[in-house]
């Protein structure tokens, strides 16, 4: 019991969490928080000196405050250079960085990471899906990287 609880602790500790930067109200609701875009910053856990600025919808109302409305699917991304790029260990080709639940039970935005070693750059993903039939909603960008800084890839 204890191992699993050190563990959830430690999974918890190393999750990427967004930082809210700012938001703007898009339709009033009567009863519970506006409708909004929210914008958030997510630094790339593998490689400092990266971080995305994602937009997206956020519902209010009674169901937003609580917790259970369905966000819309749709995001931006934009990711961007704010240090220094080092990457202390190899990064796989791929790799999802971030996912964060839009709804109750079955939408997820999430954030994926991919290298291309051809253009040496990074390109981020953003798309939600569904548990049920996924959504072609989606969003990329990429962060060149200086041909001087390696890229490990795994």
């Amino acid at each position: 019991m204890q191992r699993l609880l050190l563990t959830l602790l430690l999974a918890a500790a190393t999750t990427v969490h967004a930082e809210h930067i700012g938001s703007v109200d898009t339709a009033f609701v009567l009863i519970g928080p506006d409708h909004k875009i929210v914008v958030e910053a997510y630094d790339d856990p593998g490689v400092n000196g990266v971080t995305c600025y994602v937009s997206r919808a956020k519902t209010g109302g009674v169901k937003g405050a609580f917790g259970l409305a369905e966000d819309k699917s749709e995001a931006s991304i934009a990711c961007r250079q704010v240090g220094p790029i080092s990457i202390p260990k190899a990064l796989p080709e791929q790799e999802e960085i971030f996912n964060e639940r839009i709804s109750l039970v079955f939408k997820k935005l999430r954030i994926v990471r991919m290298v291309d070693s051809k253009r040496h750059a990074l390109v981020y993903l953003t798309y939600s899906d569904r548990l049920i039939d996924g959504s072609p909603q989606n969003a990329v960008t990429a962060v060149a990287v200086d041909r001087a800084s390696a890229i490990p890839v795994k």
